[in-house]
């Protein structure tokens, strides 16, 4: 038997950028790759989206306070 780790309630929703987007979140905010938070690739909240090293996630949180919040993440090598 395999547990989704995805498809937990406390996991938030991941997903991965495709390069259109992810330079165009690069040239929006002014940054570069290695300024971003890490992830690493065998993070399992990361499971089932083929992530590659230097893939940039988007996380959506959901919070009582705030609504909803988003973060980005690079992944790297574990």
């Amino acid at each position: 038997m395999t547990f989704e780790v995805n498809k937990h309630l406390l996991v938030p929703k991941h997903s991965k950028l495709n390069d259109k987007d992810k330079e165009a979140f690069l040239k929006k905010f002014n940054i570069t790759i290695r300024e971003l938070p890490k992830i690493l690739q065998d993070d399992p909240a990361l499971g089932k989206l083929n992530a590659e090293i230097g893939d940039v996630i988007k996380i959506e949180r959901k919070s009582r306070t705030a609504g909803e919040s988003i973060y980005y993440r690079v992944v790297v090598e574990a």
